[in-house]
């Protein structure tokens, strides 16, 4: 008789022992850090590959050893259980680590497969495959499930990077626009269902749970915030503790003080009123940025979207095409929700194009055909429950919240303390970039529009929201001479959060940002580390939301002369920064003439001469 040990490893060759050049990995992690950056980025797309290729295996077992029995398995340690503990013993995780991955293997299969293709090619990293999953449960089994699959595959796959945030962006986003009803009813009964909950810890401390709409929730940490920020620097507490004491305060009405070890004639933080400081703050506003069409309702989706995508499906009698829904940006406001932003032109319609025929039924996530269906065919019928994708409508986005749906977007327009200010005037009149006393400063209308755009920080993989974020020029202002430098302008200015400011500002790091050659109305951002390594920045913007900013323009800035102090004569050299500012200039020239040959690159005809 033979013993086998549990847990012992059965791979043949253990994965140090593997030929690192037939990965394409060097040898040896003793690299210089170009090459070792170079391998990290081999390195992530291998880890993705090999996260689908787990999530293959997880799908097998399930098809063999739970799909045989989920439809009449009624035991309380049913086949899904059985499976998932077989996957947790064998691989030592915990039993809810195994049913996760089950759930999302199987969602990736049958739910998501133009997006597993997308983990498999090392598009998207497998800390992003939680969010899509989670974040799309609710389109299960709906006609336009694989529509919404080839709408994030195809936003995954454009150029560019992704944060956290900006990920359950683009996932809402997608959800939202294929399901307008659905979202409306889910949000009536979670309204129905807010709560607040406590829940008892260890050591003597307890959580509390306020489970409130989103503008709300906004409104109140963002008086959180503010209260918690009345202290001097020498407090010793984080942001974290700071803002749990601030809540108190404002809840119980009693004073908010500083903790630093300073007597109170020199802190003049140790005791602040909170009912004083409430009445003589300013009000809180908060930002929601949407379409005119979405104020309006939902509208007949397009005829290519008309179709029910389900393979036991007829198609339904095909419609006319609905003309393309207007856009507009707006930002609402908290204490009292303020709405505000742009007229445009064409909406989603463009993201709502062609899309993928069935779940797994086109490898290229643009594809645009109709699924083929033999109407003589057996067992087929008309598309009833549910009903197909007869309306779509738009989304909001609320600064620090997210996507909102567009029933909800209405409901805040609704409310008498919102105010709506269109950003364009829906003409072709250009806006002016600047104040008029000062070419430097953006005129309130660029800076709302910057802020729509970018969302959050354009730095790679930064989650700040852009309304909390600087405004920084790309191209460094020149105060001395303006004509040299950077412009205020709606391609010379982006959101940057105040650390990634100062990284750019005095650290080694150059950014760009330009038109994309091949649509002129979208920007191409790019970081450059200290190293040379050029990084792309956001894949997914305010542009990708509300299509219509693209049609809102800007004025020239006003022309300036430079103001040089008499005929002094230069006693030293350029001053540094102004050196450093010239340098990241050529920098910047040589990058996109870089990336100009790679999009274009010549042909092979010798020159006339």
């Amino acid at each position: 008789m033979a013993a086998v040990q549990v847990g012992a490893r059965t791979t043949a060759t253990p994965w140090a022992a593997l030929d690192h050049a037939a990965m394409g990995l060097p040898a040896t992690t003793d690299v210089p850090s170009p090459r070792a950056l170079d391998a990290l980025v081999h390195t992530a797309a291998g880890v993705s590959y090999l996260k689908w290729f787990e999530y293959q295996l997880a799908a097998a077992m399930h098809a063999e050893l739970v799909e045989p029995f989920e439809d009449e398995d009624r035991r309380e340690l049913d086949a899904f259980t059985r499976c998932a503990a077989t996957i947790a013993t064998t691989m030592s995780i915990t039993p809810f680590a195994a049913r996760t991955l089950l759930t999302d293997a199987v969602a990736l299969r049958d739910r998501l497969p133009l997006v597993a293709r997308c983990l498999r090619d090392g598009i998207v990293t497998p800390h992003h495959i939680r969010t899509i999953v989670s974040r799309t449960e609710l389109i299960e089994g709906q006609c336009y499930a694989a529509l919404v699959d080839a709408d994030i595959a195809r936003a995954l796959r454009k150029p560019g990077s992704w944060s956290p945030a900006r990920m359950e962006t683009m996932v809402d986003t997608m959800v939202h626009r294929r399901d307008p009803d659905a979202v409306r009813a889910r949000r009536e009964a979670a309204k129905r269902n807010r709560a607040f909950t406590v829940e008892t810890g260890r050591d003597g401390m307890a959580t509390t749970t306020d489970t409130r709409p989103a503008e709300d929730t906004a409104l109140a940490a963002a008086a959180v915030h503010r209260l918690a920020a009345q202290v001097c620097p020498k407090d010793t507490r984080s942001k974290a503790a700071r803002a749990s004491d601030a809540h108190y305060a404002l809840l119980t009405q009693t004073e908010f003080g500083c903790d630093c070890d300073r007597p109170i004639t020199d802190c003049r933080y140790k005791n602040v009123d909170v009912g004083t400081f409430a009445a003589t703050a300013p009000r809180i506003v908060i930002h929601l940025v949407t379409d005119t069409t979405t104020l309006t309702g939902p509208v007949p989706a397009p005829d290519s979207d008309r179709v029910c995508r389900s393979p036991q499906h007829l198609p339904r009698p095909s419609t006319e095409p609905t003309p393309a829904a207007q856009p507009v940006a707006a930002e609402p406001g908290a204490a009292e929700p303020d709405a505000a932003e742009p007229d445009a032109a064409e909406s989603d319609a463009a993201d709502r194009s062609g899309t993928a025929n069935q779940a797994d039924a086109a490898a290229d996530p643009t594809s645009t055909e109709s699924p083929a269906v033999d109407e003589s065919s057996e067992g087929l019928h008309g598309c009833e429950e549910p009903l197909g994708l007869d309306n779509v409508d738009g989304v909001g986005f609320l600064a620090g919240i997210g996507i909102i749906s567009g029933a909800h977007v209405r409901d805040l327009a609704a409310d008498p303390r919102t105010v709506i200010r269109p950003l364009g005037d829906g003409t072709d009149t250009p806006l002016p970039a600047t104040q008029p006393s000062n070419p430097y400063r953006p005129s309130a209308a660029l800076n709302a529009y910057v802020r729509a755009r970018d969302q959050f920080c354009t730095w790679p993989g930064c989650n700040k929201p852009a309304w909390e974020a600087d405004l920084d020029h790309i191209t460094e202002y020149d105060h001395h001479d303006p004509t040299r430098g950077g412009t205020t302008s709606a391609g010379g200015l982006g959101a940057k959060c105040r650390f990634h400011h100062l990284l750019k500002t005095f650290g080694d790091f150059v950014d760009d940002q330009y038109p994309d050659p091949t649509d002129p109305s979208r920007l191409i951002r790019t970081i450059t580390i200290p190293g040379g390594r050029t990084v792309l920045g956001p894949a997914f913007t305010g542009h990708d939301v509300h299509p219509g900013l693209d049609m809102i323009v800007f004025g020239d800035p006003p022309e300036t002369r430079p103001s040089r102090p008499g005929l002094t004569e230069r006693t030293r050299p350029a001053p540094r920064t102004e050196q450093k500012h010239a340098r990241r200039r050529q920098e910047r020239n040589r990058n996109r003439l870089r990336n100009a040959m790679k999009l274009h690159p010549p042909d092979d005809t010798p020159p006339p001469f």
